[in-house]
C-alpha cells in the first residue's frame, strides 16, 4: 500500500459519492460503495473493514474463498462478499458457498447451476443479471430480449433459491465520456422496463460504475459502485493465490 492509507481514501471516495448524489439530486446514501479487494491480501480487507467498509467484490472466486475464510478467522466484524467476475460453470458451488451475491449472471446455464448449489446448501443468494451495454467487446447479456425471458422464469418461480436484486454493468475502455454515459444510461432504460414486466421482482440496484467513471454512474442512477484502484491502489499482482 502506497503512502495513504485504506482509511484516508475510503474517506475520500465516500465524500466524492455524497456529492456526486447531491449533485445529482439524489438521497445521500442512496448509493452504496463496493470496494473491489482482488489480487490484494487479506490485510487490506482487514483496514477496510476497519475502517467502515462493510461489502467487498471480488472476481476470481477461488481467491475470494481463500481470502474471506481466511477473514472469518481474524475479523469479526461485519462483511459482505458479491462475486462480480465471470463465472466459470465449475465455480459456481464455491461462489454460492462464500457469496452474498452474483453480480455477473450473464446466461440462463449459470442461473440454473446457482439455483442448484443453493438448494443443495439451503441457501437463498441474489444475484444480477450483468449486461452487455458498451460498443466494444465485454461480457454479459447481449439482448433485452433475453434478459426478458430470464427475468420471466424468475417471476414465475423457477428459481426459489434465487432473488434478483439488480442489473450490473461495464461501461467500455474509452476516453469518450458520452459513450461512457449511453452505457449507464442503457442499464437504467433496462431496468424501469424489466420493473414494469416484472414488478413483482423488482429490480432495485444498478451496479455501475467504478473509479474512473463512477460519478457518471451515479448521475445515471446507480445505487452500487465498485471502487478497487481508488481504495486499494495498484493491483499486487501473484501477491495474492487465485
Amino acid at each position: 500500500m502506497e503512502t495513504e492509507s485504506i482509511a484516508k481514501r475510503l474517506e475520500t471516495i465516500r465524500a466524492q459519492i455524497h456529492d456526486a448524489e447531491i449533485k445529482s439530486g439524489r438521497t445521500p446514501g442512496s448509493v452504496r460503495l463496493c470496494a473491489v479487494s482482488k489480487f490484494h491480501p487479506v490485510q487490506a480487507v482487514v483496514e477496510a473493514i476497519e475502517a467502515g467498509q462493510v461489502l467487498f467484490g471480488e472476481n476470481r472466486v477461488q481467491e475470494a474463498s481463500s481470502k474471506f475464510s481466511e477473514l472469518q478467522t481474524i475479523c469479526s466484524k461485519p462483511y459482505q462478499l458479491h462475486i462480480i467476475g465471470t463465472l466459470q460453470r465449475n465455480k459456481i458451488k464455491r461462489a454460492v458457498e462464500c457469496a452474498s451475491c452474483i453480480q455477473s449472471v450473464d446466461r440462463i446455464e449459470v442461473l440454473e447451476d446457482i439455483q442448484k448449489h443453493a438448494a443443495s446448501l439451503q441457501k437463498n443468494i441474489e444475484i444480477m443479471f450483468e449486461m452487455h451495454t458498451g460498443e466494444e467487446s465485454k461480457a454479459g447479456i447481449l439482448c433485452a430480449d433475453e434478459l426478458y425471458a430470464y427475468a420471466e422464469r424468475c417471476a414465475n418461480g423457477d428459481f426459489p433459491n434465487v432473488t434478483v436484486t439488480g442489473l450490473m454493468t461495464m461501461a467500455p475502455l474509452t476516453q469518450d465520456t458520452n459513450a461512457i454515459k449511453r452505457s449507464f444510461e442503457t442499464l437504467r432504460k433496462l431496468q424501469e422496463t424489466l420493473n414494469q414486466k416484472f414488478p413483482g421482482l423488482p429490480v432495485r440496484e444498478l451496479s455501475m460504475g467504478m473509479s474512473a467513471d463512477f460519478i457518471t454512474a451515479i448521475e445515471q442512477g446507480s445505487t452500487l459502485v465498485r471502487i478497487g484502484t481508488a481504495i486499494f491502489g495498484e493491483r499486487q499482482y501473484g501477491a495474492v493465490q487465485a
